[in-house]
């Protein structure tokens, strides 16, 4: 049986971030994707020149088809944007049981705003008690809990409710880049060179989609985030041969299947 995952995310037109990003990921892992559109963003690789916003109902819709026919066995949630959808979204998956990945995707890589500040609440409230694993990048957890030491922000995001959290290092400055898995009882780090490249659009959402889809196949949560880790150094390597666009051009979703 091949594994199933859902990603609940927003729609990048230039196909590198959101869920043509979670997708390409998830097929990348062997895992058939299924996708819930909660909005349409007209989007390259330079900027987000607009956002249209799908109603909650029809996000709710979205989410009821899916789960009412299709086993899923994974779930990555990434942009959202308002109040109201966060609850939706909480609500919609009350009866789901598998493990839910949530990016909380706060900014595009042009610097364009994808998350209202109003939401920022609700986010913490109603959603990341529900994360298995929650994987903010410097940026954004510093806007969910405050400044503070790595240690210091991954124990106030775990007292919000989440299972386990991965502090993303990409912000971070240095020839390494370490990310760190984070639960109550241990911390795990996973180290790459940095790479010189530009072409960094969507990793957040590749990351984050290609952990659930090997949450989905069965792996541990520190087998999954290391085999993604190890595929996603290797799709910022193969990042610049792609040329797509002229600003911040997508990682390389399948580096080992061509080049």
């Amino acid at each position: 049986m091949i594994a199933k995952a859902l990603t609940i995310a927003g729609s990048d037109s230039g196909g590198g971030a959101g869920i043509q990003a979670d997708l390409k990921s998830f097929a990348a892992m062997g895992v058939y994707g299924a996708s819930v559109v909660t909005a349409v963003t007209a989007q390259n690789t330079q900027a987000v020149t607009a956002i249209h916003a799908v109603p909650d109902e029809i996000v709710a819709a979205q989410i009821k088809a899916t789960l009412d026919d299709i086993d899923i066995h994974a779930i990555k949630i990434g942009m959202l944007g308002t109040p109201s959808l966060i609850q939706v979204v909480a609500e919609a998956l009350s009866s789901f049981s598998g493990p839910v990945v949530l990016d909380p995707v706060m900014v595009a890589k042009s610097g364009d705003t994808l998350l209202a500040d109003s939401a920022i609440d609700a986010l913490t409230t109603q959603l990341i008690p529900r994360a298995t694993l929650l994987t903010p990048n410097l940026p954004e957890a510093e806007k969910l809990v405050g400044v503070g030491t790595l240690q210091q922000q991954s124990a106030r995001l775990l007292d919000l409710g989440a299972r386990a959290v991965l502090m993303k290092g990409g912000h971070a400055e240095g020839a390494t880049c370490v990310d760190a898995l984070v639960t109550r009882d241990a911390t795990r780090e996973f180290s790459a060179h940095r790479v010189e490249t530009g072409n960094t659009h969507g990793t957040g959402c590749s990351f984050s989609s290609a952990i659930a889809a090997c949450l989905a196949q069965g792996l541990t949560l520190e087998a999954s985030v290391t085999r993604a880790h190890d595929w996603l150094h290797q799709a910022i390597v193969q990042a610049d041969m792609l040329e797509v666009g002229h600003g911040h051009g997508p990682v390389h979703h399948f580096h080992a299947l061509w080049t």
